[in-house]
């Protein structure tokens, strides 16, 4: 799959966040847009989700031979943000079962599978309100590695891990990010590590 940016660019009321950004993604790949806290990265991964419009510019979508319209996209892309909401009234298995009818697990993975990779199975049916902010980054990238799609993007992954977690993030990319489009808003190389291409979101200022 191709995600090309064509001239892309935000602003909120009077003030432009990015402008012009031409560029493009391919499967497989690995791109980091990288930039200081504010500089507008988490904005255009929102855009480049279909999350959010651009105030100029147009964001294509395209599968081999043919195009997909911004509408069409979500049962190809995963994504996971610090800020992200995740049901906090259901269990963890509760909540990836109701995720993961959207859309099927990566490989032959099922539902108990799932939970015992992220080492939380003590956990698995408390409610995700009484989890700790690292328990519920865990299950937010657990949603979004494990869900099988071309597109994986991902805004500050590492937040709220202790190294552990982020030990565990690594192995996960590195098992479940192979053969897909991988993009990562960061400010840490603990995240990006892995990202051969980057994007500077301060040269589009």
């Amino acid at each position: 799959m191709k995600i090309s940016l064509d001239q892309i660019s935000k602003r909120f009321q009077r003030h432009w966040i990015f402008k012009d950004v031409t560029t493009s993604f391919s499967t497989p790949g690995a791109y980091a847009i990288l930039g200081p806290n504010g500089s507008g990265k988490s904005t255009l991964l929102r855009v480049i989700a279909g999350m959010q419009s651009p105030s100029k510019g147009k964001v294509n979508y395209e599968l081999p031979g043919k195009s997909l319209a911004a509408t069409t996209i979500y049962p190809y892309i995963s994504y996971c943000a610090p800020g992200q909401e995740i049901v906090e009234e259901l269990t963890m298995r509760e909540f990836l079962e109701f995720h993961f009818t959207f859309k099927k697990p990566v490989g032959n993975l099922d539902i108990q599978r799932i939970i015992e990779i992220t080492g939380l199975q003590k956990a698995a049916d408390k409610l995700i309100g009484d989890y700790s902010s690292g328990m519920k980054q865990r299950v937010k990238l657990a949603q979004a590695i494990f869900a099988d799609t071309p597109i994986l993007l991902l805004d500050e992954p590492c937040s709220n891990l202790d190294q552990q977690g982020v030990d565990q993030y690594k192995e996960w990319i590195e098992t479940y990010g192979k053969d897909r489009l991988v993009i990562v808003a960061s400010n840490d190389v603990r995240e990006y590590y892995f990202c051969r291409e980057q994007l500077v979101i301060e040269d589009y200022k």
